[in-house]
This record gives C-alpha cells, sequence and structure tokens, in this order.
C-alpha cells in the first residue's frame, strides 16, 4: 500500500497520516462529530430499533430496522454490527462515519 495521499488544500502529494500539509498547512484530519463509543451503546442497548443508524446518519437503515425489530433481524444485525463498532479503530470510524 502507498504511503502517501494528496493534500485537501492543495492537492499535492503528503504523507498519508500527516495531520497538516507541510506545503500549505491544511488540516488533514476528519474531526468526527459521531462518537464511537455512543455509537457502540446504541447498538447494544436499542440496536433493534436502530438507533444505531439513526445516530450515525443511516436515515433509511433505521427505519428499515424500525419497521422489522418484531422479526428480531435488526437485533442480530446489530449485535454483527456492535462487534464490527468495537473492531474498528477511532481513525478509521472518524473517516466513515464522521
Amino acid at each position: 500500500m502507498s504511503d502517501t495521499a494528496f493534500c485537501r488544500g492543495c492537492g499535492k502529494e503528503i504523507h498519508k497520516e500527516a495531520a497538516a500539509c507541510p506545503n500549505c498547512g491544511a488540516p488533514q484530519q476528519i474531526a468526527g462529530k459521531k462518537s464511537k463509543t455512543t455509537a457502540i451503546l446504541l447498538a447494544l442497548f436499542l440496536g433493534g430499533f436502530g438507533a444505531h443508524k439513526f445516530y450515525l446518519g443511516k436515515t433509511g437503515m433505521g427505519v428499515l430496522y424500525l419497521l422489522f425489530f418484531w422479526t428480531f433481524i435488526p437485533s442480530i444485525a446489530a449485535l454483527v454490527e456492535l462487534i464490527i463498532y468495537i473492531c474498528t479503530s477511532d481513525q478509521d470510524f472518524k473517516k466513515k462515519y464522521g
């Protein structure tokens, strides 16, 4: 895998882990607004109703979870997603759901 990325500000090639571009100074890290801990807790306690999906901005999936909560299929899916959230690094979580 390549250790380079392109700057969000000037477009020049920089190291993929750089916090800011050395050329223009533009910040490169995504400031995540969604908390991984909150998503984990919502998936654990209210996952069958899709609360974690609504929290992460996936409204369509949240509605599907609400419509089918009585089948317990969303509860099983929420358990799988809970494990995925726990195993995902904080940086990857912020990139995906930031």
